[in-house]
């Protein structure tokens, strides 16, 4: 007879994320040497719980890109069956470069210690990727984003954004100038909406 998987308990749950939550910013900022005590300190918990949930420091860098890639497909597919797809693909092309400069300094210090972050996030990457090509395929079907884009371009794209702007380069601008790329000829300019220096939006 196989074991029945007991669901795990509200507390529990919320001990998890808390040290999950901890965990990536305690990287992220002080790399990955980082104490397990100093990361059960900030999480509010006791050494007993963070091990009884991450036997192995291994065991929670894992957990940490999966969370984090796992939130990122989230929001790609909350986005997917927008009414305005064109809107709503630039939006998570924002929200992906925001992520890519608030997170690099986490990525960094996994890669940094051997973790392979690409393969271990390799199923949370088909999802996101599939769930941008539906964002991009509809955009183009209304006219909204250039014909010959590919999703290639678009991940290429808000990449070398981010890589950009750590070298001091405003990425809000590079993202308006890349959106404008991105849209037909003729489009109208959303620039003079005041609301751009946020998020450039179809008018």
């Amino acid at each position: 007879m196989s074991a029945t998987v007991q669901p795990m308990r509200a507390d529990a749950r919320r001990n998890r994320q808390l040290i999950l939550a901890a965990a990536a910013q305690a990287f992220a900022e002080d790399g990955i040497g980082v104490p397990v005590d100093e990361i059960a300190r900030r999480a509010g918990v006791g050494t007993g719980t963070f091990y009884r949930h991450f036997p192995t420091k291994e065991a929670l860098f894992e957990a940490v890109v999966l969370e984090h890639m796992s939130e990122v497909v989230a929001e790609a597919a909350r986005r997917a069956a927008a009414v305005a797809p064109g809107e709503a693909l630039l939006d998570f092309l924002t929200y992906l470069a925001d992520q890519g400069a608030t997170k690099r300094n986490l990525v960094d210090a996994l890669a940094g210690a051997g973790i392979d972050v690409e393969s271990r996030a390799a199923h949370f990457k088909k999802a996101l990727e599939a769930q941008l090509s539906e964002l991009l395929t509809r955009a183009q079907a209304r006219g909204e984003i250039r014909d010959d884009v590919t999703l290639g371009d678009l991940i290429g794209l808000v990449m070398g954004t981010c890589q950009y702007s750590n070298h001091g380069a405003s990425q809000r601008r590079m993202l308006s100038v890349v959106y404008d790329g991105l849209r037909p000829s003729g489009r109208p300019d959303p620039s003079s909406d005041s609301s751009s220096e946020d998020r450039p939006a179809f008018q």
